[in-house]
């Protein structure tokens, strides 16, 4: 009999959100739903039909709110146990009234996680299911979000299973021949050879996702740096058509990092605007200017920006030397007003821009997509995409996998094969979590909201 877990399954905001879920899940769910919902009429108490009512306090009979409640009965609910879910009015207290009532009765606030954790528990997910989820409800773009949906859908878990019952088939053949030799004819080390080069052909392929993977799910960093006034901030205000920063004509008006969330081509995108890196004496300034710098080191990727009629000055130069360590983009700006004339310095790609035209930011968005791809690493149309955890164990099954093709050319006996095909069929196993630690599922679920 498991513990009976409730959580609110609903973000809260004050006097914001029109609905919020207080959820159960656990034995006694409908027990404690049944002390606490009163609902008028004859409406029938069965799995998933929903019931309007009202919820009391089983000893004062106090009207805490009026709701609906919806029964999902084991093993047709999303943790193969009984579940409760009470839909409430939106806000702060009606949810918190509802969740003390539902601990009053017997039932424990649940972990980070732990709904999720149970559906993995109860076979209703495999851990790539269950990870995906958490990645769909953190996903900060629609491409992101398609990709959790399709690891949801068993697009990684499917590839990985097959992959691991090839490794068990060759497994069982080859500790066939080692217990039965004198009955079974010897084994076809080519066609076990073509079996291997397979296998690490797909596992190289998944393994390639990763760093895609992990684009869409933390985005890229952009820092916009360069000399005061050459039009960063105006630059910034153009491309996310919003007045993010002050734009004026004097030198020095950014004081500090001004951040703006934007999606490009599906990659979610944290662009930086710097203040102007240069020497003065004002102290607020002095800071905004050192902020500028650690947020340059900790870019993904600088857009240096100039201005046309100035072209690349001794300042600019000094600024640049303190950046190009990382990818660099160089933005020229303010073209509406001369042409660029004599030397540029070296930049992965170069953009013309007259950021307070509007113009030019189509132009920067291709510059930043084709960076994006220069390093390998696609922007759209993931149908898969691993995470840390998983490439960590798809590299140790790649690993295991390529000593077994090494053993079988070095005409080693049957039995070294199996040591290190074990080892991958394990790290396979992880992947999917039919061969995980309890330290590892405590790490994946902490990462999860409470009510998921």
């Amino acid at each position: 009999m498991s513990e009976t877990i409730a959580a609110i399954a609903t973000a809260i905001v004050p006097e914001q959100g029109s609905v919020g879920i207080v959820r159960l899940s656990g034995s006694e769910s409908v027990a404690i739903a049944k002390k606490l919902f009163h609902f008028p009429g004859r409406q029938t108490w069965e799995s998933h039909r929903i019931l309007y009512g009202f919820i009391r306090h089983p000893e004062t009979q106090q009207t805490i709110d009026e709701a609906l409640l919806l029964v999902m009965l084991a093993p047709r609910s999303y943790t193969r146990e009984d579940v409760v879910e009470f839909h409430c009015h939106g806000g702060i207290i009606a949810v918190q009234q509802v969740l003390q009532l539902c601990i009053e009765q017997g039932a424990r606030l649940a972990q980070p996680g732990e709904f999720t954790l149970r559906a993995f528990l109860n076979g209703r997910l495999d851990l790539t299911q269950a990870e995906s989820i958490s990645d769909l409800v953190g996903a900060r773009s629609p491409q992101a979000a398609q990709t959790a949906l399709a690891g949801l859908q068993g697009k990684l878990a499917h590839p990985i299973r097959q992959l691991r019952t090839t490794c068990l088939d060759i497994l069982a053949e080859v500790e066939a021949r080692i217990d039965f030799e004198d009955d079974l004819p010897p084994l076809d080390e080519a066609e076990i050879q073509a079996q291997f080069h397979q296998v690490l052909a797909e596992v190289t392929r998944i393994l390639a996702t990763a760093d895609r993977g992990e684009l869409l799910r933390t985005g890229l960093k952009v820092a916009i740096v360069g000399r005061p006034n050459v039009g960063k901030s105006s630059l910034l205000n153009a491309w996310s058509r919003s007045d993010r920063a002050i734009v004026t004509d004097l030198p020095g008006t950014t004081r500090d990092v001004v951040e703006s969330q934007l999606v490009v081509g599906g990659i979610p995108i944290q662009v930086l605007d710097t203040a102007g890196i240069r020497e003065t004496e004002d102290q607020v300034e002095k800071i905004g200017v050192e902020r500028s710098r650690l947020a340059a080191q900790s870019a993904d990727l600088v857009l240096f920006t100039i201005e046309a009629q100035s072209g690349f000055t001794k300042r600019d130069r000094e600024i640049y030397d303190r950046v190009n360590d990382r990818p660099l983009i160089l933005v020229i700006n303010k073209i509406d007003l001369s042409e660029v004339t004599g030397e540029l310095p070296k930049a992965l790609q170069i953009v013309k821009t007259a950021a307070s035209l509007n113009q030019g930011i189509d132009t920067l968005e291709t510059a930043i997509l084709n960076t994006v791809k220069a390093g390998k690493i696609q922007a759209a149309n993931l149908d898969l995409a691993i995470n840390q955890r998983q490439a960590a164990a798809l590299t140790r099954a790649k690993i295991a996998l390529e000593q077994v093709q090494n053993t079988i050319a070095d005409q080693l006996p049957l039995d070294f094969w199996t040591i290190d095909l074990r080892s991958a069929i394990q790290a396979l196993g992880e992947i999917l979590g039919e061969d995980v630690t309890e330290s590892v599922l405590d790490r994946i679920f902490s990462r999860f909201c409470i009510g998921k």
